[in-house]
């Protein structure tokens, strides 16, 4: 299988350390999340993958060939920052940077008008980029980055500026780039984007990994304590409950509540106890997986 594989990379600045020895592997067809704190090290390990920077020692390998001029031709690259030529015509600039990648300039005509128009902007073609909103501007930069029908796309906040519509747009196309198979890093501070989109995750602090693998695995290895409870009725002991440190009522709202759960607590006796209640029903009681966004929380926190 194709694959993107980094092992033992580091990667310093004087004496600053930026990557420590970092390996992971993204694999053909599917999603991998890369993701850290501000200064973690993600910017440059995506630097060194599409050899924009070297690294000091370890090994960056796509399809078993070590990384350098001949892979950025096969690496399409979104950055955070946005790069657009302000007075330069859309379809000038795109056009340009097709011709940078390869792409004939008869070719990169008709691939410029289908994405702009697939991307609701077909009639800004012959606009300046300054003329643009910033979520216009984003998806601009989302065609250049795809216009030479790149095997490796690297996403460094690919939602910035769009609207939950346009955001639903890009995430098709992205879905659609994965079932072909392509490598997909996707970089973010959006944790929710992250576990809607991504199928692996590398987590990253102070460049040194501290978290990786299949992202249903990683949630696994976390203690599901909350729970939700949708009700009709009266709960009479939740008070008493907290009082005695077993749970803690995070959140009350008619007809349920969301409980955290602590280890005095089994939750089995819990349901037992609800389900004696007279005059009391019970429509939910769900143990909840933790969210990415606490688990992010909580790892970084323990590597600060």
């Amino acid at each position: 299988m194709n694959s993107l594989i980094l092992k033992n990379v580091t990667k310093r600045f004087g004496d600053v350390v930026a990557v420590s020895d970092i390996s992971f592997k993204a694999r053909q067809g599917r999603i991998l999340g890369l993701l850290g704190p501000n200064g973690a090290g993600k910017t440059t390990i995506i630097r060194i993958v599409t050899s924009i920077l070297n690294q000091d020692s370890g090994d960056v390998r796509l399809h078993g060939r070590s990384v350098g001029l001949w892979s950025q031709e096969q690496i399409g690259y979104l950055p955070e920052e946005r790069g657009l030529y302000k007075k330069l015509k859309v379809n000038d600039q795109l056009q340009y940077f097709a011709e940078l990648k390869g792409v004939h300039r008869k070719e990169s005509k008709d691939l410029i008008k289908y994405w702009l128009d697939r991307l609701g902007l077909g009639e800004w073609g012959e606009r300046k980029a300054q003329d643009l909103s910033k979520g216009m501007q984003q998806k601009i930069q989302f065609i250049a980055t795809i216009l030479s029908d790149p095997r490796v796309i690297i996403l460094d906040e690919p939602f910035s500026g769009l609207d939950p519509v346009n955001a639903e747009l890009l995430s098709d196309i992205i879905a659609h780039f994965k079932q072909e198979g392509r490598i997909i890093l996707f970089a973010s501070h959006r944790m929710e984007q992250v576990e809607k989109v991504c199928d692996d995750i590398c987590l990253i602090a102070k460049g040194q990994l501290i978290l990786s693998g299949d992202l249903i695995e990683v949630k696994r290895l976390f203690p599901r304590n909350k729970l939700a409870l949708e009700y009709a009725g009266n709960l009479p002991f939740l008070d008493s409950m907290e009082k005695r440190g077993e749970i803690q009522i995070l959140e009350r709202y008619e007809g349920g509540c969301l409980l955290g759960i602590n280890q005095p607590c089994k939750p089995k006796e819990l349901l037992n106890q609800l389900l004696k209640l007279e005059d009391f029903d019970l429509y939910r009681f769900d143990l909840l997986q933790p969210s990415l966004n606490e688990i992010f929380i909580r790892m970084v926190g323990e590597n600060i």
